[in-house]
């Protein structure tokens, strides 16, 4: 965070004195940067906090929300971009000096892409690194196209080339935020986890020993790392299930991922005020 606080000032201030709106923007890039890091540094700390009387689940659901925002902060800084680079190729701006240009983007290719390679392996398992991630790496890519912008200008003295590539480095980013806003919006909502198989845990279930059927199924995501599960379980005998429940638990941990697990044994099937409530059998 202070490395990439030091670099937007920096950047900032030359891109006002070289008046390059791709450096303005990848400025811009690096301020979300600055943002996207401290959402995920709270998260973390915050995803640790033991559950309370009121927060009974923790605060593990603040790294969903920090990976929410980090997509949308990304997107309204590109789509403030875009306008401006639209409006630089309608008024030209003036002359723009591919040297500090050149000089700036080429250190900012360093500073984010050092970052970037920080997180690459803590976001595969982690949606909120996976947004600070995404933010380091596409402005990583914003340095390297704001050089090759520099590089142009120098060499073709056309100035609508800055607009130009920002314009073309925003919709990249678009692309590349589209899947974390969506991730996360999908977790915000309790949907079930990305590449969750719902039938193969109802399989695994319908499979146990005596079990008949099931019914009240759910998984959703606590966290950007942690998954949670309820399900009714439907025995044709009232015995002891408590060894069947720590089997159960295991197997969803191990092999589902899922390490919150609420199980009910019942020894009827689903009642008519079940579905009356919402719920569904299977």
């Amino acid at each position: 965070m202070v490395l990439n606080s030091a670099y937007l000032i920096v950047e900032a201030i030359w891109g006002v004195m070289a008046n390059s709106l791709a450096l303005m923007a990848d400025a811009g890039h690096n301020l979300s940067d600055v943002l996207a890091l401290g959402a995920a540094w709270l998260a973390h700390v915050l995803a640790k906090r033991s559950p309370s009387q009121r927060y009974t689940y923790g605060l593990r659901r603040s790294s969903i929300l920090a990976a929410l925002s980090n997509a949308v902060i990304l997107l309204l800084v590109t789509g403030g971009i875009i306008w401006e680079a639209i409006l630089r190729l309608i008024y030209p701006a003036e002359t723009i000096s591919g040297q500090i240009v050149l000089g700036i983007a080429g250190l900012g290719i360093l500073v984010n892409g050092g970052t970037a390679l920080l997180l690459m392996k803590g976001q595969k398992n982690d949606l909120n690194i996976r947004g600070a991630f995404l933010h380091m790496a596409t402005d990583a890519l914003a340095s390297f196209a704001v050089v090759v912008a520099g590089l142009l200008i120098m060499l073709t003295g056309l100035q609508w080339l800055d607009p130009a590539i920002s314009l073309a480095l925003s919709a990249l980013i678009v692309l590349a935020t589209w899947s974390l806003l969506r991730d996360s919006l999908d977790m915000a909502l309790d949907a079930v986890p990305k590449g969750m198989d719902m039938e193969a845990i109802s399989a695994y279930l319908l499979a146990l020993p005596d079990v008949t059927d099931l019914h009240d199924l759910h998984v959703w995501a606590m966290s950007t790392t942690e998954n949670a599960l309820t399900v009714h379980l439907i025995r044709s005998q009232n015995m002891d299930s408590d060894h069947l429940i720590e089997e159960i638990r295991e197997t969803l941990r191990t092999r589902f991922n899922i390490v919150h697990p609420t199980i009910q044994i019942e020894t009827s099937p689903c009642a008519i005020n079940c579905a009356a409530e919402g719920h569904s059998c299977v």
